[in-house]
């Protein structure tokens, strides 16, 4: 699946996938959903010009791997981490799974910086350092609810758990416009937040926010130390900037905002409250089976934030339409079901 204009994308033709080494693995992704910064993409917004293969959050059927994998096999429900990474280099070690020396620098699949992986809207990938990257899912685990682990659901469950375990009890405020900081709303009162105030203009989000618990609003004023955890998820620096002076004396601001337009933050302000703030690429690989035991605990419901459930063969027209989360599915039942 090919993103080739604004609003646009079309099936094309590519030779199959072949495994390059004993390590790598072939895959066919069976639940694949849209990213956030995907929605971004569509309508023009990205810093790569098109045409090049979409998708980076999917559930996969292994195909065929290499002599040298022994993590996963044929037939085997696997995730696909959205960045490439080998598992041994002394970044992948500490856990800097975004940052593998053994790649190019931004090695990803969906988009070609860092080189060509092809997309995860593709009826064959191939997976590099299969067994460093493939994660199996678990059983009982639906894969239309997890198709978005390999990037959105784990980030999110990153944005909040660390800091809320850290701090029990938090106040957390989510500025938001798509499904990361509604996985936020449910992770952080999953976790223990005492108040999560969830802002966003979408009265449907707004819905959906308030059955996880949380209160919610159309647009605020900065409350002035307010939060102890704020996530912005929205891309735009003015939201950024509200999030920031919210926060608490040393609270904590996390932005999984794409920010493609440049912007000016509050300094002094920031300066002043000692807050921190990160702005990152997510290691998704070195906390995803954290992100998954999570999801199966009974405590959280990923699945409610799928808007979509669609035929693959849907994509070219119902990609571009503006959906909250949209999974295209093939294929899910094993071979053994289907005979």
């Amino acid at each position: 699946m090919t993103y080739v204009a604004r609003h646009t994308v079309e099936w094309r033709e590519a030779p199959d996938p072949r495994l390059e080494s004993g390590r790598d693995a072939i895959v066919a992704p069976v639940a694949a959903t849209p990213c956030d910064v995907d929605s971004a993409i569509l309508a023009g917004h990205g810093f790569v010009d098109p045409p090049f293969a979409l998708g980076h959050e999917c559930v996969a059927r292994v195909i065929d791997v290499g002599d040298a994998v022994t993590g996963a096999a044929p037939g085997d429900l696997v995730v696909v981490p959205w960045s490439i990474n080998c598992g041994g280099c002394d970044h992948c070690r500490a856990g800097l799974t975004a940052h593998c020396t053994s790649v190019p620098h931004m090695a990803m699949y969906g988009a070609p910086i860092g080189g060509s992986w092809g997309g995860l809207f593709s009826d064959l990938v191939r997976v590099p350092y299969a067994d460093a990257m493939l994660v199996p899912l678990p059983p009982g685990l639906d894969p239309i609810a997890m198709a978005s682990a390999s990037d959105n659901w784990s980030l999110a469950r990153r944005l909040v758990a660390p800091h809320l375990a850290a701090r029990p009890g938090a106040r957390v405020l989510v500025v938001a416009r798509g499904s990361i900081g509604l996985y936020v709303c449910d992770i952080a009162r999953a976790l223990g937040a005492s108040d999560v105030l969830y802002v966003d203009p979408d009265a449907e989000h707004r819905k959906l926010a308030t059955s996880f618990g949380a209160r919610t609003a159309e647009a605020i004023e900065p409350v002035r130390h307010g939060f102890d955890i704020a996530v912005e998820a929205t891309g735009r620096i003015d939201q950024l900037t509200l999030a920031l002076t919210s926060l608490a004396p040393e609270g904590i601001c996390e932005s999984a905002g794409n920010h493609f337009r440049p912007g000016e933050l509050p300094l002094l302000d920031m300066y002043l409250t000692g807050v921190t703030l990160r702005v990152a690429r997510d290691n998704v690989r070195s906390h995803l089976p954290d992100a998954l035991e999570l999801a199966g605990s009974g405590r959280v419901a990923p699945e409610r934030v799928v808007s979509h459930v669609l035929d693959w063969e849907q994509l070219p027209e119902a990609l571009p339409e503006k959906r909250l989360k949209p999974v295209f599915v093939r294929d899910i039942a094993p071979a053994s079901a289907e005979s």
